[in-house]
């Protein structure tokens, strides 16, 4: 234990970096990658959307077939397939075998979050669940702020695969301290049956909040998947300077989020998302005009990252809080599936940033990412008013779920 830190909960919280940054990492590599394996931008941009989707697969469907398997072997066993993933994104002959190796990776971390939450959870006094839980995340922010813009300048200098293999690295001491430190004894809930999972999607009000989540990231990732190509191409950066811009990305990242937390405390769940998707499709469309100045790109970048990120909470918050109004026996596969749902958008927003990018043109991604973000703003008005015409008190709600 370090500081009052259980080694188990340090070990899901370094697995977590490694795993945000191997998921991040590849939009800083994009222009690097695509020109090594003689593919085209949107292709190279494909490896963020198939990571994605297997994200998506994950989650939802091998958590419940690997419901009854001991936690620890388990997390182990994540692992030991995050690792290999990288190890043969390392060894990639080409293009082909990069997809495998991201869709592998992507599988591994739909279930790595599903069960950490319940590991680091078991790890520590009841009081301390939140507190723990809030710590293993910290590695994915963490990932944003180093792991991401560190990885890029490896790949930039040392090529891209020598990222991977330092990612790989990274699951084989994350793999030793699942190993060493994470208890063999730890309780077994019962698995979420696919019936269960089913039947949350059957009510209309936690699709819509999911809905909300894919657009909202999707209309993000359009642009967000390509910035590297921006900064390099419209802008001018160098590679070098590419990687600091990242750094200075995942800094707003970081406090943006911290920020949606505490307004959507404040405020309420829906109140905070309409104004933080208000900002962000605001954001992606002045991106469309400043991409060609370096000061004030920069100052783009800075504001986008403090909104891109910053609706996370208030979206959980808000779909948790769904949940226990509509399927209150499956709270927890509700709030599983808006991380599908977030990573659907991904997905998308990727596979359709590639088609512009191919089709009309890559600055043509801000402003129809910003199009689809007021999508997601008006689900959210939609949903404010429902749950309005319902007598539903969201800033009381948004409190209770929130502090719980």
């Amino acid at each position: 234990m370090i500081r009052g830190i259980p080694l188990a909960l340090l070990a899901l919280t370094l697995g977590a970096f490694a795993i945000g940054t191997t998921e991040f990492v590849i939009v800083g590599l994009i222009p690097t990658i695509a020109a090594d394996l003689q593919v085209s931008l949107p292709s190279a941009g494909l490896l963020v959307s198939l990571y994605a989707l297997g994200v998506a697969i994950g989650a939802p469907v091998l958590t419940a077939l690997t419901g009854r398997v001991p936690r620890k072997s388990l997390l182990v066993a994540l692992m030991v397939l995050f690792t290999l993933g990288n190890i043969i994104a390392f060894l990639a002959p080409g293009y082909t075998s990069l997809i495998i190796a991201r869709i592998l990776t992507g599988l591994a971390h739909g279930v790595f979050f599903s069960i950490g939450s319940i590991i680091a959870t078991a790890v520590v006094p009841k009081e301390k669940a939140a507190s723990a839980i809030a710590i293993m995340f910290t590695g994915l922010t963490v990932a944003l702020v180093t792991g991401v813009p560190l990885g890029t300048f490896i790949g930039q200098h040392l090529g891209w695969r020598a990222t991977f293999l330092a990612v790989a690295g990274l699951g084989v001491i994350a793999l030793l301290g699942a190993l060493l430190f994470v208890p063999r004894s730890l309780p077994q809930s019962t698995p979420a049956s696919f019936r269960q999972q089913l039947a949350v999607l059957a009510q209309p009000r936690l699709l819509l909040v999911y809905a909300m989540t894919a657009l909202g990231y999707g209309g993000t990732f359009l642009a967000f998947t390509y910035l590297a190509p921006i900064l390099q191409d419209v802008t001018g950066f160098s590679a070098n300077a590419v990687s600091l811009v990242l750094l200075v990305y995942g800094v707003s990242v970081a406090i943006g989020n911290l920020w949606g937390g505490r307004m959507a405390d404040r405020m309420g769940p829906v109140p905070a998302l309409k104004r933080i998707f208000a900002l962000l499709a605001v954001v992606l469309f002045v991106l469309t005009f400043t991409a060609y100045n370096t000061w004030l790109m920069l100052l783009t970048v800075l504001a986008l990252g403090a909104v891109a990120f910053g609706n996370v909470p208030g979206l959980q918050v808000y779909v948790v809080k769904q949940a226990q109004r509509y399927a209150p026996q499956a709270t927890d596969v509700a709030s599983g599936l808006n991380i599908a749902a977030f990573n659907i958008g991904i997905a998308l927003g990727a596979s359709l940033g590639g088609l512009v990018v191919e089709h009309v043109g890559l600055m043509h991604t801000p402003w129809l990412g910003a199009l689809v973000v007021v999508g997601a703003y008006a689900l959210t008005v939609l949903s404010g008013r429902l749950d309005r015409r319902d007598g539903i008190d969201d800033r009381a709600d948004g409190i209770a779920v929130a502090a719980h």
